[in-house]
């Protein structure tokens, strides 16, 4: 039986690229792949982060490990980031676009300046991270693309307005791919976490009226925690998923099946 799941979800080998990599859910993703025999690109726009998790992994065992910087609003980045990792890696398998920020202001206060940095480092990061790897991937002929999609994508959540519109965004572009390179041997799919809230969505997002609304309209009645997010992960990766493109998974603990 374990030889058989072995060959079944095995990622011996495989190159990763993890945008926003020193972030809460993405380090944990990293430590995934690590953990399963990956080498492994922590990409992040703060450096420090990303060394951060690199020396960790590096800590445990796990030398095919490398941190780079990059802005993921910016294409040129992405393009050395892909270099960097061709330089060093050889090739590319597996990308996970997980980079953004969110912000609770109210819609009638909300900037423009707010509305397009969220929008950028959410929606237009996750397709510029498409084109540059995404052609490498299609041109060689097999690749797979993790997006991160969000409860928030449909019905949106309270609070998180322009969240909300990059994340739906996220999951039309996750669906679009899915179709335009069904048969160029990349798959591309979307990740859709529940609550397992940073210390910073605590602060600005979870009141206590808000946690009891949270968890009354989950199942499992609980908050998920970033490792629960691995098994899906791991499995969207490998070649267990390779019918598996357009589609969004959804780990939440029951959320988005809940109604009254």
């Amino acid at each position: 039986m374990n030889t058989y799941l072995n060959k079944l979800f095995n990622l011996e080998g495989k190159v990763v690229a993890v945008t926003g990599a020193g972030g809460h859910l993405c380090s944990e993703m990293a430590r995934g792949f690590a953990r399963a025999g990956c080498s492994v690109a922590v990409l992040d726009l703060r450096l420090e982060k990303a060394i951060a998790v690199k020396n960790e992994l590096n800590a445990e065992g796990f030398k095919n490990v490398i941190a780079l910087a990059v802005d993921v609003t910016k294409k040129e980045d992405f393009v050395v980031a892909l270099d960097a990792i061709l330089s060093g890696f050889g090739h590319v398998d597996i990308l996970v676009n997980g980079a953004g920020i969110n912000g609770p202001t109210p819609f009638f206060d909300l900037t423009l300046d707010e509305w397009h940095a969220i929008l950028d480092s959410q929606l237009t990061g996750t397709f510029l991270g498409c084109q540059v790897f995404g052609r490498y991937m299609v041109d060689r002929g097999k690749g797979s693309i993790i997006n991160i999609s969000s409860a928030s994508a449909g019905p949106p959540l309270s609070k998180a307005f322009t969240y909300s519109v990059a994340k739906a965004g996220i999951l039309n572009l996750t669906q679009n791919l899915g179709r335009e390179w069904g048969t160029k041997g990349v798959r591309v799919n979307a990740l859709r976490p529940g609550f397992l809230p940073t210390e910073w969505n605590r602060k600005n997002f979870i009141t206590p009226e808000r946690e009891a609304a949270i968890l009354g309209h989950t199942p499992m009645s609980r908050f998920g925690e970033p490792y629960e997010l691995l098994g899906a992960t791991l499995w969207l990766a490998s070649d267990a998923a390779s019918f598996v493109t357009g589609a969004e998974i959804a780990v939440d603990g029951g959320f988005s099946c809940m109604t009254i």
